[in-house]
């Protein structure tokens, strides 16, 4: 979707008010899948200054792996902002929205940068994931033999079983 920015400022007398369904699987998103279409609500109207007051609000769900066992970790979010724009900001090209030479903001662009920004770099199954088994490479919650050994006598600590040993036989 396209707002022509610069004409709302000029002639925007009634507030715009549009729902949004933004297909963004094609843009590039950092390891994440879009679970279905991102949805919300985009509002401009002018406030007695004669500057737009431009709203956005968004709900999105995404799929990443889990950084600890590889499993499907899912974040759910929703977005809401707002800007104030006037025709001097909109004159000057260091604006932080996506809008254009012409004065058009690209709000399917705005709603990718807004969610890139939202959603945590790293996503986790759950809180308390154990992660990987270092020795078989399953995941420690699916249960392993090699997890149970492992925590009787962890890989660190093989070294200095002799003297767990010899500690027990002084302790008799």
């Amino acid at each position: 979707m396209r707002f022509d920015l610069k004409q709302f400022l000029r002639t925007g007398r009634v507030p715009y008010e549009a729902p949004l369904e933004c297909d963004l699987a094609g843009f590039d998103w950092p390891g994440y899948t879009l679970e279905k279409p991102v949805e919300g609500s985009f509002r401009a109207e002018l406030d007695p200054d004669g500057r737009a007051e431009v709203k956005l609000a968004v709900r999105a769900s995404v799929t990443a792996p889990c950084a600890r066992c590889l499993e499907d970790a899912c974040y759910a979010c929703e977005i809401l902002r707002s800007w104030t724009i006037g025709p001097k900001e909109l004159a000057d090209n260091e604006w932080e929205l996506p809008i254009g030479d012409t004065g058009v903001l690209d709000v399917d662009e705005l709603v990718f940068q807004e969610l890139v920004l939202e959603i945590p770099p790293v996503l986790l199954c759950s809180p308390d994931c154990q992660g990987l088994c270092p020795v078989c490479g399953r995941p420690k919650a699916a249960g392993c033999s090699c997890c149970a050994q492992e925590a009787e006598t962890p890989a660190a600590n093989q070294g200095l079983a002799i003297l767990k040993q010899l500690l027990s036989e002084d302790s008799h």
